[in-house]
């Protein structure tokens, strides 16, 4: 019997990203580990997944991972090099599928921060802040969220709200004029894989990685989600995927440390 593959959390949660992503979709992807999940599945399962980036590269295929969305290598074999203002008309006009974000707090109706820790007026830190991350939010068919889980992130209330989610609950993205059937989609953490409740439209639980037990996630949220009736185990990384990961797309570890 051979050994179980050894990966650490960011591969993990780098493939766990990847398998979400459909072939011959478009996604709009942000700084860091959603742009590694994303040229992986470009590399593997989805290769006419037509990756978007805010500084107007509009399906490229990368040589090796950039630095950041306004990279020159974002435009490396791209349909069009074009702008901010045509990327961000397409996400507006709907062509987009999947948006593709970080975050530093998010709450049961999805909702993100991305721009301070504490009060507005009175913050104790102070974050990067939205970028193009409300647009990919709000204008997006299906928001995919990749961020580490703990009690200080998965709050019950975020002290800002960058990106909206679901907003206060069912209905309220429609009634602040938003598109329907867009919002929040997957959330990937360390310890499992969440969508969100079709009515409710609260945070539920649908799958946890290898030896995670959802004692450990609910110990890990200042909030009450949802959980699915039935419970998968999220799909481990393979070794081809690791080897991608690391020869072909951050082999300098920008990332993805050795």
């Amino acid at each position: 019997m051979s050994e179980p593959i050894k990966y650490t959390e960011p591969e993990l949660l780098a493939c766990t990203a990847s398998h979400i992503l459909e072939n011959k979709k478009s996604v709009f992807v942000g700084t860091g580990l959603p742009m590694i999940a994303t040229m992986l599945a470009q590399k593997t399962h989805a290769p006419e997944l037509l990756i978007i980036f805010e500084a107007g590269g509009l399906g490229p295929q990368m040589p090796v991972l950039p630095i950041s969305v306004g990279d020159s290598r974002t435009f490396h074999r791209a349909m069009a090099a074009s702008s901010m203002h045509d990327v961000m008309s397409l996400s507006q006009g709907g062509y987009v599928d999947f948006g593709f974000l970080g975050a530093a707090q998010i709450d049961p109706y999805g909702n993100i921060n991305t721009t301070m820790i504490g009060p507005y007026e009175d913050h104790k830190t102070r974050l990067p802040g939205s970028g193009g991350a409300n647009d990919v939010g709000s204008f997006s068919q299906r928001t995919i969220v990749i961020m580490r889980q703990d009690k200080r992130k998965f709050v019950e209330k975020v002290d800002f709200i960058t990106t909206p989610g679901f907003l206060t609950g069912p209905g309220a993205r429609e009634e602040a004029g938003l598109p329907k059937n867009t919002g929040p989609y997957r959330v990937i953490t360390q310890l499992g894989v969440y969508g969100f409740h079709p009515q409710t439209k609260r945070m539920m639980l649908l799958s946890l990685h290898q030896g995670v037990k959802i004692e450990d996630a609910k110990a890990n949220a200042s909030f009450q989600f949802e959980v699915a009736d039935k419970i998968e185990v999220t799909r481990p990384p393979t070794e081809r995927e690791i080897k991608i990961l690391h020869q072909e797309i951050d082999p300098v570890g920008i990332v993805l440390r050795k």
